[in-house]
């Protein structure tokens, strides 16, 4: 439903289908419909009202506000922006990359280095994303090419059988490094997130680790904290 949303199939204003109608779309238990309900309400996109119905409140802006609950979150904000690629090589990390990726120095990587572009604002990037990869997954090469908006998380479960089980995110202030920052359009320097995630599978093994820089005022990411149930 977020991505509905995201796309505008249901604009800020509209109602969401009914329940049972939800229900019979997504071939989903009613139960499951209504902790998707209950999470887009905490999330501030949707409300419910007797009588009346479930009403969008707003749209889901992949390039300014993100909610990040679920794996599939990150396929909006891949959705909307297209990923343009600037540098495909393989490397050999060293010891401060090997701590980011969690692997052993002098491994090798197939890197691959991009911008995502604003799909409101034409030429406009929104982050700059450096990948590392097993060198094995030869055919990434050509995929995050011919399929700009796919995650290449998925490019590589979808052409290699493997199954990611979840991701490892790790959120820092930084400043924008200087030889990004003409790609970002920005100074260097100027404040910026720094969004490390890796996606395990599995396994628990690390299948890919993406490091991403935004700029501060381009990328907000929301997070429910939730109270644990207590013990009895």
């Amino acid at each position: 439903m977020v991505q509905s949303i995201a796309s505008g199939k249901y604009p800020a204003g509209s109602l969401l289908p009914s329940e049972m109608e939800l229900c019979e779309h997504y071939q989903v238990s009613r139960h499951t419909v209504r902790e998707a309900l209950r999470d887009l309400t905490e999330r501030g996109l949707i409300s419910r009202h007797k009588g009346i119905g479930t009403l969008v409140c707003a749209q889901v802006k992949g390039s300014m506000n993100h909610p990040l609950a679920y794996l599939e979150d990150l396929l909006v904000l891949a959705k909307n922006n297209m990923r343009v690629v600037k540098k495909i090589d393989d490397i050999v990390a060293d010891h401060a990359l090997s701590l980011v990726i969690g692997c052993e120095p002098g491994s090798r990587w197939l890197h691959i280095a991009s911008i995502r572009e604003d799909s409101q604002k034409s030429d406009a990037a929104i982050c700059w994303t450096d990948s590392y990869v097993s060198i094995d997954f030869t055919k990434v090469k050509q995929l995050v090419r011919s399929d700009p908006y796919a995650l290449i998380s998925d490019l590589i479960e979808e052409h290699y059988g493997i199954h990611g089980e979840e991701v490892r995110q790790t959120i820092s202030a930084v400043g924008v490094p200087p030889k990004i920052a003409k790609a970002l359009c920005v100074e260097a320097g100027s404040p910026a997130l720094r969004i490390v995630r890796r996606y395990i599978d599995r396994r628990r093994e690390t299948f890919e680790t993406t490091v991403s820089i935004h700029q501060a005022d381009r990328y907000t990411c929301s997070i429910v904290l939730k109270r644990q149930a207590p013990h009895n």
